[in-house]
C-alpha cells in the first residue's frame, strides 16, 4: 500500500490515528514519510510514524490495543491498524533515531517540537531534518535533499541543527547542487 492522496489507506490511518489521540488528549506529533509530505514533499510511504512520550505510548496501548491496531509479533512499538492493515510505528521520546543506537540525539518530546499543519501535530521542519540526518539511512538523506529543494534552505539551516549533524545537511546541499546541475545539462 502506497500513499498517493485521498483516501488511500495510509493517510486514511493517520487521520483516524490523529483524531483518537486528539480526543484522548495524548500528545502525539507524526513523523515520517506523512511528515515529509506536509512539509511539502510529495512521496509515497507504507506507514505511519508517531512520536510519543512512554506516559502517550503506555495510553495508547490501554486504550487502542488490541481494540483498533494489534501488536506486531517481536515489534514492541510497532502496530498493525486492524481495519486497513497499516503499519504504526511508535517512536518514544528519550530513544534515538535509526537502529535506536544512543547518540547525541533523541526523539523529543512531542509538544516542544511539533506545529500544526491542517489540524494535525506534525514534527517541525527543523527537528524532521535533525532526526532524518540523524537516523543515517538512504531515504532519510533522501527525504533531507527534497526538503532542502521545497523549502530552499541554504547553508545557514545548518546553524539550527546539532553540530555533528551539519556536516551530513551540507553533504546534502551539495547532493541537491549535483542534481540541479545534472537536470540543468538534461534541458
Amino acid at each position: 500500500m502506497m500513499f498517493k492522496q485521498g483516501r488511500d489507506p495510509v493517510p486514511v490511518v493517520m487521520r483516524r490515528l490523529v483524531r483518537r489521540m486528539q480526543r484522548a488528549g495524548v500528545p502525539y506529533a507524526v513523523m515520517g514519510g506523512m511528515a515529509v509530505y506536509a512539509h511539502g514533499h510529495e512521496r509515497v510511504t507504507n506507514d505511519v510514524d508517531l512520536l510519543l512520550t512512554r506516559a502517550g505510548l503506555a495510553e495508547f496501548r490501554r486504550r487502542f490495543v488490541p481494540k483498533y491496531y494489534e501488536q506486531v509479533p517481536g515489534r514492541p512499538r510497532r502496530f498493525r491498524d486492524k481495519k486497513d492493515k497499516v503499519t504504526v510505528d511508535i517512536l518514544v521520546t528519550g530513544l534515538y533515531p535509526g537502529r535506536g543506537e544512543p547518540g547525541p540525539i533523541a526523539f523529543p518530546d512531542p509538544e516542544a517540537v511539533r506545529e500544526e499543519i491542517r489540524k494535525i501535530h506534525y514534527i517541525n521542519l527543523t527537528t524532521l531534518v535533525q532526526l532524518k540526518l540523524a537516523a543515517r539511512r538512504h531515504q532519510d538523506f533522501a527525504d533531507v535533499v527534497n526538503l532542502i529543494a521545497v523549502h530552499n534552505l541554504d547553508t545557514s539551516f545548518a546553524d539550527r541543527l546539532h553540530p555533528t549533524l551539519r556536516r551530513d545537511y551540507i553533504e546534502c546541499l551539495e547532493e541537491k547542487r549535483r542534481e540541479d546541475e545534472y537536470t540543468a545539462r538534461e534541458e
